[in-house]
């Protein structure tokens, strides 16, 4: 029966909120815990943690614990989930959903959010359908009161994804899948050295038993040979075609070879295709050595990426606050992220589309299983082809040739896009050319012919061997750039880079009427660390940053555990925020300072009077993340000696300038498959150019991505949409996560900062 704690009277009780993660388990459910916790306990309610799934509803006793605000301290690093996982076969059955309500309204707990699968989500909205019934059962056993039943007539419910399958119809990503890609393509990038050294092939199963996002897109961003995925059967008669494909590449010297599957891969007649048939294969026709690689549970396992952190920050708050605000009359709601945007989907009907995927292919429908996958998906399978299978393609005599040119500041991920764009060129019958060092190396007629085999092994190689320069062209310059560009006989010029880029590319466009070489089409591709270029909400590079940072953060906070300590740590990103705020709430910061909202003094005085009273309460650290020109006076180095000054000696205070290291390293796969795609439609948009014969002003565009679609821009109306003063877009839609961060890292009796 219920303590006297928990019958007070609903008028006065808070909203008691209990959350569970169910099924397998997902890097980045500890971020969405604490998200849901956090988020409730600002919004009144009173968090419950519910341990091992389901199961902790039905044995009740400690597997039910209230939850307080630090109780979701410092978790964000941590893989797995922290209040664990389990998939309850008691659970499954009325007996065992009948003691599981009976625990839950011993708690008062009527609203619920669930982080899990298909099927954990299936068992939450029979659950909510039982509600009634299961407490007029309970009541009339005399387990629980008439009261009590009144008092709670209804369970309001939430969930959210933890899949590293990214198998949810209706959803871009789910909860874990992004770390999971990272663990795939880290071993196919360790695999492809190895392979080398002993001219080997590889056969790398991955999972996914009716879902191939993960053996596709490992496929794309590793730059492997072949893939084989569940949604599209291979047409009979495979096993040649693929050996045929390797050979090819041995024929051309490349001494590697990686094939992908799909743990559900299988023939058109449902036969299962294993790795190691596919490895017997390669070796049987091919006459060289192979070797299989499982993968394995070390997919699910390991620290978070920066993306699975972030997001699910944002998919716990959004939860929280769904079922919160959720009414009787509400529909159960799954919260999936829809083009960089989270939205609220009704759980059931997301859960039905999803399973209608096995049945589609199991009825050799795979057309319509790849639809239900998204247009994304159904793309990057026409560029692995692209990418894989046409080879040297000779150029006819009327191919166009088309020059690809790096500037601006440094982003990895511009050797993937100068990769992908050289060989879909080739597959789509260009001449591609090479552009060194910049405009100034239009300028001095640096431009080269690309081949196949000029951009081997690019696809995960940080920096950009075609190099980059920071140079706008000047006035004087811009005779010789079109002088360059006619000797070459360039049709078309893929500009690949950040804001100088940008504007280098807007110059010679806005002088087509004075230099003809220019009247050619023009695309910029966004590849910035700093994510300030217009028309796309993510660039090239950014995430790989954004990685950067956060594992550097996790490692300057580790530095800090034995005593206390506060840190202030700055990141590049000029005059945008972005890096800042979302490695803020990717590592569990407790303040971000902006350019876009400023440092006042007040703000500082509030959080140094907060720090000083939540140290003397027992806390053990502080992290402020400070973006390099928040401020033109409160710089790092100030906020460390206020920070020092009003901690007394009460705490050590460190600062830390990340610097260059945010450009370096090895793109991570959202920012090669990023590449890859822009790339692609980018080549698409020079056909839409030569096309137009009008001479009008849109044949040139800035992409990027909007929505999660790939979107144009005309160029010559650039300006109309940047802050030319603080070279960033006027529209950066990632501020509008101040909130969430708000309301994860302010605790409830802290006043916060006057811009939010």
């Amino acid at each position: 029966m219920s303590t006297p704690d928990e019958t007070t009277s609903p008028a006065t009780s808070p909203v008691k909120l209990g959350i569970l993660t169910s099924g397998g388990d997902a890097q980045g459910m500890n971020a969405a815990v604490r998200a849901v916790v956090r988020t409730a306990i600002r919004l009144g309610a009173q968090p419950y943690a519910i341990y091992e799934g389901y199961q902790g509803m039905i044995d009740g006793g400690d597997g039910i614990k209230k939850f307080d605000w630090d109780s979701v301290g410092s978790i964000m690093h941590r893989g797995g989930t922290l209040i664990g996982t389990f998939r309850s076969k008691e659970f499954r059955e009325r007996a065992g959903r009948l003691k599981a309500a009976a625990n839950l309204i011993e708690h008062g707990i009527d609203h619920l959010v669930v982080i899990g699968g298909d099927g954990s989500l299936s068992g939450l909205d029979l659950f909510r359908q039982e509600w009634a019934s299961l407490l007029e059962e309970l009541a009339s056993d005399g387990r629980i009161t008439r009261e009590q039943a009144a008092a709670h007539p209804t369970l309001m419910i939430a969930g959210l994804v933890g899949s590293i399958d990214n198998d949810l119809v209706g959803t871009d990503m789910t909860i874990g899948a992004d770390t999971a890609l990272h663990r795939i393509v880290d071993a196919i990038d360790d695999l492809a050295s190895t392979a080398a050294s002993h001219q080997r092939s590889f056969v790398v199963e991955v999972m996914g038993r009716h879902c191939g996002y993960l053996a596709l897109m490992a496929s794309v961003a590793g730059g492997c040979d072949y893939c084989l995925i569940p949604e599209n059967p291979p047409a009979d008669g495979w096993e040649e075609k693929m050996c045929a494909e390797l050979k090819r590449g041995r024929d051309a010297g490349r001494r590697d070879s990686i094939v992908i599957v799909a743990e559900g891969a299988q023939d058109r007649a449902g036969n299962p295709i294993s790795s190691e048939y596919v490895r017997s294969t390669l070796e049987e026709r091919l006459g060289e050595d192979a070797r299989v690689t499982i993968l394995g549970h070390v997919q699910r396992g390991g620290t978070p990426s920066a993306y699975d952190r972030w997001a699910s920050t944002w998919l716990g708050h959004e939860a929280a606050k769904e079922v919160l605000a959720a009414t009787p009359d509400s529909p159960g709601m799954v919260m999936a992220l829809r083009g960089n945007r989270v939205t609220g989907t009704d759980l059931m009907e997301a859960v039905q589309d999803t399973r209608k995927v096995p049945e589609l292919i199991a009825a050799g429908d795979f057309d319509a299983a790849m639809a239900l996958r998204g247009g994304s998906f159904t793309e990057m399978r026409q560029i692995f082809h692209e990418l894989a299978e046409p080879g040297r393609v000779e150029p006819g005599s009327g191919a166009k040739r088309v020059a690809i040119v790096h500037a601006g500041g440094l982003a990895p991920g511009m050797n993937t896009a100068a990769r992908a764009a050289v060989r879909l060129g080739i597959a789509r019958g260009h001449t591609m050319l090479g552009v060194r060092n910049g405009f100034v190396g239009m300028r001095d007629g640096q431009i080269e012919e690309m081949t196949w085999d000029d951009v081997e092994g690019w696809t995960g190689e940080g920096g950009a061997e075609l190099g980059t320069r920071r140079t706008i062209p000047s006035v004087e310059h811009l005779y010789p750039i079109s002088r360059s560009l006619e000797e070459h006989g360039v049709d078309a010029l893929m500009v690949i880079g950040g804001w100088n880029a940008y504007q280098a590319a807007y110059l010679l466009h806005s002088e087509k009427d004075r230099y003809p070489a220019f009247n050619i089409p023009i695309v910029c591709v966004p590849a910035t660390i700093d994510n300030n270029v217009p028309g796309s909400e993510l660039a090239i590079g950014t995430d790989t940053a954004l990685n950067v940072v956060v594992e550097a953060i996790d490692r300057i906070k580790m530095s800090g555990s034995a005593t206390k300590r506060a840190f202030v740590v700055e990141t590049m990103g000029r005059y945008c925020g972005y890096l800042a705020l979302m490695s803020g709430m990717a590592a569990g910061a407790e303040r971000v300072y902006l350019h876009e909202t400023g440092i006042s003094l007040g703000d500082l005085y509030r959080d140094m009077e907060w720090l000083r009273e939540s140290y003397e309460n027992g806390r053990r650290l502080f992290l402020a993340i400070r973006n390099e020109r928040a401020s033109e006076h409160y710089d790092t180095e100030f906020l460390a000696k206020l920070l020092e000054e009003e901690g007394k000696e009460e705490f050590d205070v460190r600062s830390t300038i990340l610097g260059h290291i945010q450009q370096g390293g090895a793109p991570t796969p959202f920012d090669r498959l990023l590449a890859t795609r822009l790339t692609s439609n980018a080549l698409e948009l020079f056909r839409e150019g030569w096309a137009d014969t009008t001479g009008r002003s849109n044949k040139s565009w800035y992409i990027g991505l909007q929505e999660g679609r790939v979107a144009k821009q005309p160029l010559a109306h650039m300006m109309e949409h940047v802050d030319p003063t603080f070279r960033r877009p006027l529209d950066q839609w990632w501020m509008e996560l101040q909130e969430v961060f708000a309301d994860v890292s302010y605790e409830p009796s802290t006043p916060m900062h006057d811009s939010l």
